[in-house]
């Protein structure tokens, strides 16, 4: 069964607590395609549908551990009739209605103006803050190669390809991304035909 207009959307119960503002970014078509990767990388057998099992597995993976049963009762609202799972427009639909509960709605974020670059420095640290699982403020090879890991990515299995990567943004040439440059990086990110 499909999901309402009005219908009101069941929160995830997370072990961690509210997520995080940077769960929707304001940049809409960048943020369509890091949708399609999210969906991509949750959907483990390549069906073209998340369960609700490949969802909790993807969630337990980044250390979330989401309540199964609220996340079964959100999750089956948007599953239509005689899916297994989640369809890329169902995920999406799920994705904003989640947004607009935690987050209030994109058009009242539009109207507001004020503090749009505190929002998207803040956005920024909060993914940088994904990468720097020690917290010295830097992302080592180590440290990315352990976030690949974790979402499934197969450039996690080299660590010359991860220092590659590393090196790619390493302005200063010291090994390691500093905030600095993964704002850098993250700005340059271009989406062609969007």
């Amino acid at each position: 069964m499909e999901a309402a207009a009005g219908q009101g959307v069941v929160k995830p119960t997370l072990a961690k607590g509210k997520p995080s503002a940077s769960f929707r970014l304001r940049n809409g078509s960048l943020n369509a395609v890091r949708l399609r990767r999210v969906f991509d990388l949750f959907d483990r057998n390549g069906d073209g549908e998340i369960t609700v099992d490949e969802l909790a597995q993807a969630l337990d993976a980044l250390g979330l551990e989401a309540d199964r049963a609220s996340l079964a009762a959100t999750v089956g609202a948007y599953v239509p009739d005689g899916a297994a799972g989640l369809r890329f427009e169902d995920f999406d639909a799920l994705h904003r209605a989640l947004g607009d509960a935690f987050f209030g709605s994109v058009a009242d974020d539009d109207h507001h103006g004020v503090g749009k670059a505190e929002d998207n420095d803040e956005e920024m640290r909060e993914a940088f803050k994904v990468f720097d699982v020690d917290g010295d403020g830097f992302i080592s090879a180590a440290e990315l190669q352990e976030v690949l890991k974790k979402l499934g990515m197969p450039e996690a299995s080299s660590m010359a390809n991860v220092k590659e990567m590393i090196c790619n943004v390493d302005r200063d040439s010291d090994g390691r991304v500093d905030f600095g440059e993964f704002k850098c990086m993250m700005q340059g990110i271009t989406v062609w035909g969007a």
